[in-house]
């Protein structure tokens, strides 16, 4: 499975940014999907997580109300809609694919997303 990250970029606080997540490969046995962030000197944390299935949906504390995860399909794509951002969301944003038949998971290579104040 591969992963691409893209819409990252440079926004103002309180402006907002939609990222992509497409895949290919062989995603039949993937059963959840994410975003993660890694701020300068943090720990990779979970953003927002939402499974294959069904669509149900997760979210960190610090972005409930925020931000949206949402997945088409059809084609293969996550997205996550990013409203209202602040300083402290700028980070790398990665995506990551649980393989739920093999146990693996997979990671793009990530998306620079940068608030200014």
């Amino acid at each position: 499975v591969q992963l691409v990250e893209s819409g990252g970029g440079l926004v103002q606080a309180g402006g907002s940014l939609r990222l992509s997540c497409a895949a290919s490969g062989s995603t039949f046995s993937i059963v959840a999907t994410g975003w993660y962030r890694q701020a300068p000197g943090k720990q990779r944390e979970l953003v927002a997580v939402i499974a294959s299935n069904g669509g149900s949906t997760n979210y960190a504390d610090s972005v409930k109300g925020r931000f949206t995860i949402s997945r088409d399909n059809a084609k293969n794509t996550m997205y996550l809609e990013m409203n209202s951002l602040k300083p402290e969301d700028t980070a790398v944003y990665y995506c990551n694919a649980l393989d739920g038949t093999h146990g693996m998971e997979y990671w793009g290579k990530g998306t620079l997303v940068t608030v200014s104040s």
